[in-house]
């Protein structure tokens, strides 16, 4: 998935912070991943660690870590599911053809009329079998049909807004990938909570932080994807048709440093790494002077392409490059 804050390109680079400090062989360590967003840094240390611990408040995050780091056995029979998913016609009673498909009259185009349809075709079969399957199946299947939905969204890549016109992947039809993990032996934990309640219920040895950098709320910018992945009906507000969603601290200025600071205090962790860039809430010399409270600090930096979502034609590139800041604790 296209997503604001991916650190998909930045895995080398947090990876080789990690090792400086924790060691290269992490095989006895659990690492936590507090704002865990889609998954991409847990998904990477899920092979290299005793446990991952990955967190997130928005339940699309929690369905896609659910599947990559909760699921950790074969799902053997999953393919049957998957093709019969795909065979699906659609249907035009469902809720995101009737509020997110212009065909329906509710002004809205999030999605093709077709995709719209099928996607409410294959939402609604997979509650059906919900009482029927696996957990660890449910969640597969409700991960695939959200990832693949999104590939044929009519976005910019965040559904803050809907674009005029259907753009070329918006007009494929709706084809439901399997959501494939990565397999091992150990049992590893999802939880889906607000990060500094979380942060007094767990332990491990290396808390990785990704907070949101700036006033965009996450809620509001993927609410359709919670709206997929929760399937249960409310009324739409305004021209993009967002739903209720909950707002973080660490999206404003004025909450955020003591934000911050709770969660450090309360973190029981040897090693906690806090990736931040140069355009966050928080400037340099703050952050610095919360976390050296509890620990030796370092941090290091590595600027890097911004990604783009508010403008489709540039959204991969922008022309500018970020710094990218990993401040480093060892309590």
């Amino acid at each position: 998935m296209n997503y604001i804050g991916s650190k998909y390109t930045l895995l080398p680079f947090i990876s080789e912070a990690i090792d400086n400090v924790a060691g290269k062989d992490l095989s006895d360590k659990v690492f936590c991943d507090l704002f865990a967003g889609t998954g991409i840094v847990g998904r990477y240390y899920k092979p290299k660690v005793k446990k991952v611990i990955a967190n997130d408040w928005e339940y699309y995050s929690y369905v896609l870590n659910r599947n990559y780091i909760g699921n950790h056995i074969a799902i053997c029979d999953q393919q049957p599911y998957i093709d019969r998913l795909n065979s699906l016609k659609g249907i035009e009673t469902g809720f995101i053809y009737n509020n997110y498909c212009e065909g329906s009259g509710s002004c809205r185009q999030y999605f093709s009329d077709e995709n719209g349809k099928k996607i409410d075709a294959a939402r609604k079969q997979i509650d059906n079998w919900k009482s029927s399957i696996s957990e660890d199946l449910y969640f597969f299947l409700l991960c695939s049909l959200i990832e693949s939905a999104d590939k044929v969204a009519n976005t910019a890549s965040v559904y803050g807004a809907f674009l005029k016109k259907l753009k070329a992947t918006a007009l494929k039809p709706l084809t439901i990938q399997p959501a494939n993990f990565s397999i091992n032996s150990n049992e590893h934990q999802v939880l889906q909570m607000d990060a500094n309640q979380a942060i007094r219920i767990i332990s491990g040895d290396i808390l990785y932080l990704d907070p949101p950098y700036n006033a965009r709320q996450y809620g509001a910018n993927y609410h359709l994807l919670n709206t997929i992945a929760e399937n249960k009906p409310f009324k739409p507000r305004g021209k993009t048709g967002l739903r209720n969603y909950t707002r973080s601290e660490y999206c404003s200025k004025r909450s955020v440093p003591a934000s911050l600071e709770d969660l450090i205090r309360n973190a029981d962790f040897k090693y906690i790494l806090l990736s931040y860039n140069n355009e966050g809430l928080i400037p340099l010399e703050s952050i610095k002077s919360i976390m050296e409270k509890y620990g030796r600090y370092d941090v290091i930096s590595q600027s890097y392409q911004r990604f783009r979502a508010d403008k489709e034609e540039n959204r991969h590139h922008s022309g500018t490059r970020t710094v990218e800041y990993i401040h480093i604790l060892e309590k």
